[in-house]
């Protein structure tokens, strides 16, 4: 069984090694804006999971997975020179969903944003259904009122 901590090195110089191969080495014209944005290695070490964002259009997208799985061979054989552990972990590229999740986001904040614009558009100039203070004090206090209608032991009923 392998340490986490090892696994989150192996996977930090992983990111490492990928990044600078992308920026150096591949010449694909296909590779697009790529950003690899997390990778992650399994706890044996066998297997390592690269996160990219792409900047563009769909069709940029599909041809920079295209790209990377064409150099996936270059990819894993560089980073098992350069990690220098027995086995280099397999390597599979996956498409980060972190753009779309952004962007849904950002739509949400967006129409809060106007339904706060709505209401307080709507509550200019708004009255109070009721008085002004409906937890003010009547003008004659309840005691007295109570003592006028309620008789006494002392005086008889009234009827």
């Amino acid at each position: 069984m392998s340490d986490n901590a090892r696994a989150r090195k192996v996977a930090d110089r992983i990111h490492e090694v990928v990044a600078t191969l992308l920026d150096t080495r591949i010449k694909d014209p296909r590779l697009g804006f790529v950003t690899v944005t997390d990778v992650r290695v399994t706890g044996d070490l066998q297997q390592a999971t690269v996160f990219y964002t792409v900047l563009g259009e769909d069709a940029d997208r599909e041809a920079s997975a295209a790209a990377l799985a064409s150099a996936r061979g270059l990819i894993r054989s560089e980073v098992g020179r350069q990690l220098g552990i027995r086995l280099t972990p397999s390597i599979e590229f996956v498409p980060d969903a972190l753009p779309e999740t952004a962007a849904h986001l950002e739509q949400a904040l967006r129409e809060a944003a106007a339904k706060d614009a709505e209401l307080a558009r709507r509550r200019e100039g708004a009255t109070f259904a009721g008085e002004a203070d409906p937890y003010r004090a009547p003008a004659e206090p309840v005691e007295q009122a109570e003592r006028q209608s309620v008789p006494t032991a002392d005086e008889p009923a009234q009827d």
